[in-house]
């Protein structure tokens, strides 16, 4: 991790907001890599090597506590979510990495999310599913990510009761002009609001999907219209939510 250790790494901050006023609810923490040579090096590029070297781990840890350390010392009670990966779940030391993130951060458990795919679930064994309830019984919210994205994600909803969930940018890039594409995220939506869960919706990138989202009820909205991943956390302008009443 010679990377980590010089300080090639940082954390940009997405902001995600209620869609009924634009008031701010979380900041999403996404991995930056800049390296001193070769300069920007995109997630999708660098997140598969450490998975397939088994490094990802190390990289979900690193991003747990940077990113519960920066919470912290925000001037909103946001929440911050944080992706974490298949590998970084199944390690036997995961529940001690996120107490060990709290604990050092001073952050409450109830401003943590954990953003897991399906892929987590496929073939999650009674200590994983054991493991995440207890943390959400500690009060961290688990966030299924990229939902609508894979055919299991229903199974997923059955096995596990998740916090919130995060409608994938597939379904919201074709919005409202493909019918079936408002279709499915009406339904998700319902489906959500049947089981108790808050739904998000990603690449939220113009007024019309602004829009429909929130005429069909969708929670939480993020995307380059709420706000960009910077390097701070900034709050986004409400004005949006003034103009699109």
């Amino acid at each position: 991790m010679t990377a980590r250790q010089d300080g090639q790494f940082s954390l940009a901050f997405q902001p995600i907001v209620e869609s009924l006023n634009g008031s701010l609810c979380a900041f999403e923490a996404l991995m930056r890599w800049h390296h001193p040579i070769r300069g920007y090096i995109s997630p999708s590029i660098f997140i598969p090597v450490a998975e397939s070297s088994g490094l990802i781990a190390l990289f979900g840890e690193w991003a747990l506590r940077n990113a519960c350390q920066q919470a912290a010392s925000w001037p909103w009670a946001a929440q911050v979510s944080v992706n974490i990966s298949a590998a970084h779940v199944r390690s036997p030391a995961f529940p001690s990495n996120v107490a060990t993130a709290l604990a050092i951060s001073g952050l409450a458990p109830q401003r943590l999310e954990l953003e897991i795919t399906e892929s987590v679930q496929l073939d999650a064994s009674d200590e994983i599913v054991g493991m995440l309830d207890e943390l959400r019984r500690f009060g961290v919210r688990v966030v299924l990510d990229d939902f609508g994205a894979g055919w299991s994600s229903l199974d997923v909803l059955r096995r596990f009761r998740f916090d919130g969930l995060k409608i994938d940018r597939c379904l919201v890039s074709d919005l409202p002009s493909n019918p079936r594409a408002v279709a499915i995220v009406r339904a998700i939506i319902r489906l959500a609001g049947e089981l108790g869960i808050c739904v998000t919706a990603e690449g939220v990138e113009d007024i019309s999907q602004l829009q429909i989202l929130r005429d069909l009820g969708c929670e939480r909205l993020q995307g380059f219209l709420v706000g960009k991943p910077g390097p701070e956390a900034v709050a986004p302008s409400r004005h949006l939510w003034l103009v699109s009443a």
